[in-house]
């Protein structure tokens, strides 16, 4: 598939997973390659943590207003990289400002009473929030908008409570914008959701319980699932290290060859680990998998994520022309064990 094509499937993907899996770098390491496809992307993150603005190579963490990460002159592809964090009050002001009330929110701020307000009803500040990034796919403010969402457990909280506050709101501007929020959420050409995961069962085990759950409360469509942090296949491994370094004239001791096949072992297993926890991933949720490789660097910056989007683009083009969509529906016993990981994977 081409990668601008996968890139427009939605305005808005919600990038999701498991806390510690990636998901921040990944959303920027998406930001980057569709940049590079000549789309512009705005980036909205919502917990105020600096991983997407210094793997652009920048510092801090990113505030309500925008800010550019990368331009049409740093970009090969031509596209755009802008940023920003939206918060709950920072929403609820810029929503009494823009409704003629901007005297009443310079109250709130001043009085302390603006955590009183966005709290007032459960969920609300949820409901602000997604109503801001609706509000900004509907001003069609970027080709493509990611949302770095919070880890798993809070993201259902987050992506459900549009439909809570509509089964208990029965009129007024809260239902409204609740209901508006469902109608994009609803939409897989407004907003789909992709899962984060690392080929490790705990992971797996959660990402397959998200993608059910999001599916069947809130009726949102996912996008493919993304491993990260995937050791690639090194079929040198497998050779004997002292017949190897005596190929390019050097010679091991007896504990440097033990420890070489030490290290080549332990590879080696975790290769074989993270293989059957991809194809358990493939048999029990049927959605392509895009493969992101393990970085061997203590962080990430723009190099890497570089590497990163390169790496994505590539799994992108291995995926089939986009079918009919069909709705998740778990595999039975018979189908589990036999059904292959998907040919979008190396």
């Amino acid at each position: 598939m081409d990668v601008a094509t996968f890139c427009r499937k939605s305005r808005v993907l919600v990038v999701a997973g498991k806390g510690g899996v990636g998901k921040t770098t990944i959303t920027a390491a998406l930001a980057r390659m569709a940049a590079h496809a000549g789309l512009s992307v705005l980036v909205v993150e919502l917990e105020g943590k600096p991983g997407v603005p210094a793997a652009f190579g920048g510092s801090g963490a990113l505030r309500y207003d925008e800010s550019q990460l990368s331009d049409v002159q740093s970009v090969p592809g031509g596209g755009t990289v802008r940023a920003r964090r939206i918060t709950p009050d920072d929403a609820l002001l810029e929503y009494l400002a823009d409704h003629g009330m901007k005297r009443i929110s310079k109250r709130l701020v001043s009085s302390g009473a603006l955590d009183v307000v966005s709290t007032a009803i459960p969920g609300i500040r949820d409901i602000l929030v997604l109503g801001k990034v609706k509000s900004l796919e509907r001003q069609r403010a970027a080709d493509l908008i990611l949302v770095d969402a919070p880890a798993t457990g809070h993201a259902m909280t987050f992506l459900s409570s549009a439909q809570g506050l509509m089964d208990a709101a029965r009129s007024g501007p809260v239902r409204i914008q609740a209901a508006d929020v469902v109608e994009m959420l609803s939409d897989p050409d407004r907003c789909q959701v992709t899962l984060v995961t690392l080929p490790e069962e705990m992971p797996v085990n959660e990402v397959v319980e998200a993608a059910y759950a999001l599916e069947d409360r809130i009726g949102i469509s996912l996008g493919p699932v993304i491993v990260n942090a995937c050791l690639p296949a090194d079929p040198a491994l497998e050779r004997d290290p002292e017949q190897a370094a005596s190929e390019i004239g050097i010679t091991l001791s007896h504990d440097q060859a033990a420890a070489l096949r030490s290290a080549a072992e332990f590879r080696a297993r975790r290769f074989r680990l993270q293989e059957e926890q991809r194809g358990r991933l493939a048999a029990e949720l049927p959605l392509p998998q895009l493969q992101a490789p393990f970085l061997f660097s203590a962080g990430i910056g723009p190099e890497q994520l570089d590497l990163l989007a390169d790496e994505l683009a590539a799994a992108v083009g291995r995926l089939p022309d986009e079918g009919a969509r069909t709705s998740l529906s778990r595999p039975t016993a018979e189908t589990s064990s036999t059904t292959p990981v998907d040919e979008a994977t190396p």
